[in-house]
């Protein structure tokens, strides 16, 4: 539960001297319980130097900024755990999400609210509201897809990472209806959009685009195969399509052809993303494992689904 002593404003601190976190605001908030603190820190109410931390114990060094959000962080942080969004990754340019199915990356004409970008935003705003964040969508997931979402925290990360993303390692797992022979291969097409708002494989034209997805088989059980997908190209419903072209489309895809629906979910998880920090040129690479209603499909735990696969990523 959030703390029910909370300051009514937020608190803002630079550290003087070295000391752990906990120590420091026990320190800084003396009209605060140490179970109360420990509360801000259990539900992400605590950022230093602009980014959110539960670690009771890092270490603080002359300089940062400490922040606690208080109760309106802490309930944004909250709304972000009901939807179920997980902060894999945050830093001052970045922040990196586990997406869940069912919720849309960005608002839609039908839907303001209830979607990725703006629980998140929210959050960040509440989160030190003297110094509101804001985010920006670098790219989006399908509604129905699960798995690695990434936000921008300036406009110029967020066209950095826009103008580079062809050299982006993205990895996703598919669970396919049938088994594709050969087992590993690459399939290539130019994609265009239909008025109906469905992309089809066609001949090149001026309204085209050339899309180019990498597959290898990981597992394959009775009506159903895992597949490991990597992208060259990262078109509008690329990995859909393309394995509707194999004939073997995503389990749960009526859209594209899909005849069955186990998981009652598009069965399609973005597992790995790999890039350059657009600031400090280091190497990132981040990876959630494939939800084990989908893992089960083909006889799998989902701790035996490797979040880091064998495919070399670019970088």
């Amino acid at each position: 539960m959030p703390p029910s002593n909370h300051p009514s404003a937020i608190h803002n601190s630079v550290v003087k001297t070295e000391d752990t976190l906990l120590a420091y605001l026990l320190k800084s908030l003396n009209n605060q319980s140490r179970k109360s603190i420990k509360n801000y820190l259990k539900h992400g109410a605590v950022a230093v130097n602009g980014v959110s931390t539960t670690q009771f114990d890092q270490a603080l060094k002359p300089g940062d900024a400490v922040s606690v959000g208080g109760a309106k962080a802490v309930s944004a942080k909250n709304a972000l755990a009901k939807a179920r969004v997980e902060i894999v990754y945050e830093d001052a340019s970045l922040v990196v999400i586990n997406k869940p199915p069912g919720l849309l990356s960005m608002a839609t004409e039908s839907c303001e609210t209830d979607t990725a970008y703006f629980r998140l935003n929210e959050f960040l705003k509440q989160r030190t509201p003297s110094r509101p964040e804001r985010i920006f969508i670098v790219h989006r997931l399908d509604q129905e897809t699960s798995g690695l979402l990434l936000f921008a925290k300036t406009e110029a990360v967020k066209r950095s990472l826009q103008d580079n993303w062809e050299s982006v390692g993205k990895i996703y797992q598919a669970v396919v209806e049938g088994s594709p022979e050969p087992p590993k291969g690459t399939v290539r097409s130019h994609l265009t959009e239909s008025k109906s708002l469905k992309m089809f494989s066609g001949e090149k034209t001026r309204y085209s685009k050339e899309a180019i997805t990498h597959y290898r088989l990981v597992q394959s059980r009775g009506p159903y195969a895992l597949l490991e997908i990597t992208l060259e190209t990262g078109r509008k419903n690329q990995i859909r399509v393309h394995m509707a072209d194999l004939g073997h489309p995503i389990v749960g895809d009526d859209k594209y052809g899909a005849k069955t629906n186990p998981a009652r979910r598009l069965a399609l998880h973005a597992l790995r993303i790999v890039f350059e920090h657009p600031l400090t040129k280091k190497r990132m690479d981040f990876s959630v494992p494939l939800p084990p209603v989908l893992a089960s499909l083909v006889g799998l735990h989902a701790k035996s689904v490797n979040a880091a696969p064998s495919t070399p990523v670019k970088h």
